[in-house]
């Protein structure tokens, strides 16, 4: 940003006197006149998340984690004369004495009476940085360092030293390091960067806007107050994460460089805004295990949900512009303009201080930016150390008696220190992720190389089985080859031999002529012994072939078992594959699970946190403890509530009957602290979510005391508990009838108008849901505005609120379709009466299911009585009966609308006079 006029930026290296060590002076002092003050703020919870206990590591948290008395420590610091100073004042005295042994500081009022003050720190003009830093800013790092927010502020006239005690970088003259570089230095050295961060903004309030040191283009950050908590924070400021301690000094070098400074009659480099240093430190707690991990979860759950601890603070380092007198610094122009800004937010945190050291009513927080950025550092919960720089001239007397002053005032202010502790469910869920994906990946790698290996083994054995019955086809078609071949040759030589037999006999017949009959005899003998024996060869060979073929089968039959135990290997193998794919589903919905568990967890953790600090505190400054055993009974409820939460609930009801009594938590909805009606309805709502326990919270006045809070009760959790649980009490018929005669539904109604949170609404728009499925009180409901609540509840555009809405519809459509059936009700439906039409036919098509749904059962029992058929067809909700009919999800839904299209005259005459086919 440029500078403008005769202004020019700051350079933090410039040469200033330096400062000689003095001697040691103690750090723990107290002044008589501290006065315990009333905070800016009214006293603070943790933050979400925030455990009570854990100020005990710091070994400062009072019993009751309320926070632990912090006074603001004033040091007052001595400038030594400059060169001007020698000059004009030399022949006067300084205008203060100092007495560091005794920490006091005499201020001349004239050359015989003197003004003595006391502060926690008195430093003479020699001494040194590092003695600057051990006793102002040293306690107030290490109880950051500890998780408490903490704030070191310089206050002084222009010219006086401040930016030298604060941001000198010491680049030249490592002894000159002022008490920022200081601070870094000791935080980086104590803090882990494997597991902790640390992150820093560096800012200017110039002209009541603040500037971005470390990004020039951003000049208007905008200041955003959690409503919760009244915590301050910056969201468009930037926030540069640190590792070392080099960028730290950068960064300030570079912050130094942008800061708007300009040269006036007091100062040749006098501050014109005042710099802000923050630094964010998130440090984790070693050896501290949760406390939630014992409770609500099985031992395996344990193990992988123990969410590591952290703690949060924040140190700020406020440099602010000199306050100065128009007439002594020669401001002029721009300049002036200037000089009377600083002094407005000067004098603005000077009221603030003025009213926390007198204990007033009202504390003026608002009237400057400088405190509302402060709010925390005087009357909130930081260890704020302030040091007051002074010069020694007599010309500045006022100006000096005006910075003693507000450093005494200062010292009257006390601060509640808290703790900020708080579980890191980030880090938990991403290492459960992180195992649940090596589980996986694992799984499936098992996975591919059991499917791999199944493969192999199937694709051997079927290679196998190819190849022996490859081999048994070829070996028997080799022996079918040779016994066919030996057949044929056997045959060949019998046919040789019977032609060679028949030529011989032919002759010896012819030539011997004829023989007796013994010779031929003889001769057929020896012809049938040569048959006999070929015909035994050939048997023999048949039975050959015969066990051979009987080897072959043998073989075929085993390798065919083979095949079989191999099918049945397969089948086995895919079976295990089918096993391990449900095993991977199976771990899938584990961790959809954890996450669940992980959410719920997390946010009954912040939830019971923040309602057991809240109604202890508030418990405890109303003097509720006095009404006999009301103490004792929240102690019951809620300790009930911390240790049955997660999957007990049946149990958790139970014991809350057992051991607390219904009469005794119905007694808490009428106690006159919020907190604690609130903690009480929430267990009556809880308790009416369970049918078995309607009645008995009916007959003990429940409905009637829940009924009284909708009256009575502002509170919008109120409001929308207590109206759950009456829409929980009206699904049953009887209940239904009381609601009514106590006049719950103007009640609900009335709710239902003032009402802006989406889930009140919803919770009211059920409970009038389901009293508008009751034939006997359609009427009633109707006069006592019940309809046009449901219609007025369309305004906020939820799609829960709409879809309640939509069945309160559907059911009273209903009702009125059944009594027009039974011959009760003659006329016009109560919903066309009152205007419903119209959003009936508007969100027919909704885009959400469940509202689609109502509103198309809402709008054929409007259609089945003939009476409403001629203000469908004006309202156009013809056309979408006929959309119904054709085009609708549910068959039940189109086959009604269908029936009521064709049952009607009205309509059917008003289909054919459009030419329209159903």
């Amino acid at each position: 940003m440029a500078a403008s006029g005769g202004y020019n930026y700051r350079d933090a290296t410039t040469q200033r006197s330096s400062f000689k060590v003095d001697r040691p002076l103690s750090v723990n002092s107290n002044p008589k006149s501290a006065v315990k003050s009333k905070p800016l703020l009214p006293p603070r919870r943790n933050s979400t998340g925030s455990i009570g206990g854990g100020a005990a590591a710091a070994g400062a948290a009072s019993k009751d984690n309320t926070g632990v008395p912090g006074r603001v420590r004033v040091a007052v610091r001595l400038r030594p004369r400059n060169s001007d100073e020698m000059i004009s004042d030399a022949d006067f005295a300084d205008i203060v004495e100092l007495q560091p042994e005794l920490k006091r500081l005499k201020l001349r009022r004239n050359n015989w009476d003197l003004d003595t003050y006391e502060f926690d720190e008195v430093l003479t003009e020699f001494a040194s940085q590092k003695r600057v830093y051990e006793v102002v800013a040293k306690p107030v790092v290490e109880s950051v360092l500890e998780g408490y927010n903490g704030t070191v502020m310089a206050y002084g006239q222009t010219g006086t030293g401040k930016t030298y005690t604060l941001g000198r970088l010491g680049e030249e003259d490592t002894a000159a390091r002022g008490i920022m570089v200081r601070a870094m230095e000791d935080i980086l050295a104590d803090v882990s960067l494997e597991s902790d961060s640390l992150s820093v903004s560096y800012l200017q309030l110039y002209m009541e806007t603040i500037h971005d040191l470390l990004d020039p283009a951003n000049d208007s950050i905008s200041i955003v107050e959690d409503p919760k908590n009244g915590d301050v924070s910056l969201p468009g400021a930037s926030l540069v994460e640190i590792r070392d301690h080099k960028s730290f000094v950068e960064l300030l070098r570079l912050g130094e460089a942008h800061r708007f400074a300009t040269n006036t009659k007091l100062n040749t480099e006098s501050s014109r805004s005042h710099a802000i240093l923050m630094v964010h430190v998130k440090k984790s707690v070693k050896g501290r295990d949760s406390a939630l991990s014992s409770q609500n979860v099985n031992s395996h759950t344990v193990k992988s949900l123990k969410p590591p601890v952290v703690r949060k603070s924040k140190l700020i380092v406020v440099d602010l512009a000199g306050s100065e007198r128009i007439d002594k610094s020669g401001s002029e122009g721009h300049t002036l303009e200037e000089a009377k800004s600083i002094n407005l937010s000067l004098s603005a945190l000077g009221k603030c201080i003025n009213a926390l050291a007198e204990n007033s009513a009202h504390i003026p927080v608002r009237d400057s930016k400088l405190t509302r950025l402060l709010r925390d550092s005087f009357g909130g919960t930081a260890r704020t150390s302030l040091v007051v720089t002074i010069g020694p001239s007599p010309r500045h007397r006022g100006e000096t008696a005006s910075t003693i002053m507000f450093g005494q005032r200062a010292m009257k202010v006390e601060n509640m220190l808290k703790l900020k502790e708080e579980f890191d469910y980030k880090s938990l869920s991403r290492r459960l992720d992180i195992q649940l994906d090596k589980l996986i990946a694992e799984h499936e790698r098992q996975q591919k190389a059991f499917e791999d290996e199944i493969e192999r083994i199937a694709t051997e054995a079927q290679n196998q089985i190819s190849e022996v019955e490859k081999n048994y086809a070829d070996a028997l078609e080799k022996e079918r080859l040779k016994y066919q071949k030996d057949y044929m040759e056997s045959i060949k030589k019998l046919e040789e031999q019977l032609v060679m037999n028949q030529p011989k006999h032919d002759f010896e017949k012819v030539t011997n002529g004829p023989k007796d009959d013994k010779s031929n005899v003889t001769s057929s003998k020896e012809i049938c012994r040569l048959h006999v024996e070929e015909i035994n060869d050939l048997r023999k060979l048949l039975q050959r072939e015969t066990s051979l073929r009987k080897a072959a089968e043998e073989e075929t039959s085993n390798l065919k078992s083979q095949l079989t135990q191999w099918k049945r290997s397969e089948a086995a193998g895919n079976s295990e594959i089918l096993k391990l794919r449900k095993m991977l589903e199976d771990e899938a919905h584990q961790k959809e699970k954890l996450e669940g568990e992980i959410a719920t967890l997390h946010s009954q953790l912040l939830q019971l946190s923040f309602d057991a600090d809240e109604t202890s505190r508030q418990l405890d400054r109303s003097g509720l403890g006095k009404v006999g055993g009301l103490d004792s009974l929240m102690t019951q409820v809620r300790h009930l509530q911390l240790k049955e939460s997660g999957n007990e609930d049946k149990a958790s009801i139970a014991k809350i009957f057992e051991q607390v009594g219904l009469q005794k938590i119905l007694s808490l909805l009428e106690a006159e602290d919020n907190d604690v009606r609130i903690h009480a309805v929430k267990v009556v709502a809880n308790l009416a979510a369970e049918e078995a326990n309607q009645e008995k919270i009916v007959e003990a006045g429940g409905l009637t005391s829940l009924l009284m809070l909708l009256k009575t009760s502002d509170d919008e959790t109120i409001h929308r508990v207590a109206a759950g649980a009456i829409a929980n009490l009206a699904m049953n018929e009887t209940n239904q009838e009381l609601i009514m005669n106590q006049g719950g539904i103007s009640l609900l109604s009335m709710t239902a108008a003032n009402g802006e949170d989406p889930q009140t609404l919803r919770m009211v728009a059920g409970a009038i849901a389901n009293l508008c499925g009751n034939d006997k009180l359609q009427s009633k409901l109707r006069a006592e505005g019940g309809i046009k609540a449901l219609l007025g509840m369309v305004r906020c555009g939820h799609p829960d609120v709409l879809a309640q809405v939509a069945r309160g519809i559907a059911n009273f459509a209903k009702c009125e379709s059944r009594a027009s059936t039974q011959g009760t009700k003659n006329g016009r439906s109560l919903l066309i009466e009152d205007g419903a039409l119209s959003w009936i036919v508007q969100n027919a098509n909704n885009e959400a299911s469940p509202i689609r749904r109502h509103i198309e059962l809402a709008l054929c029992h409007l259609a089945q009585h003939e009476t409403n058929a001629k203000d469908m067809i004006s309202g156009g909700a013809l056309w979408e009966l006929v959309r119904i009919s054709r085009d609708c999800s549910r068959e039940d839904i189109r086959t009604l609308a269908y029936r009521t299209l064709t049952s009607s005259p009205t309509f059917q005459g008003e289909l054919r006079r459009l030419r329209i086919d159903n």
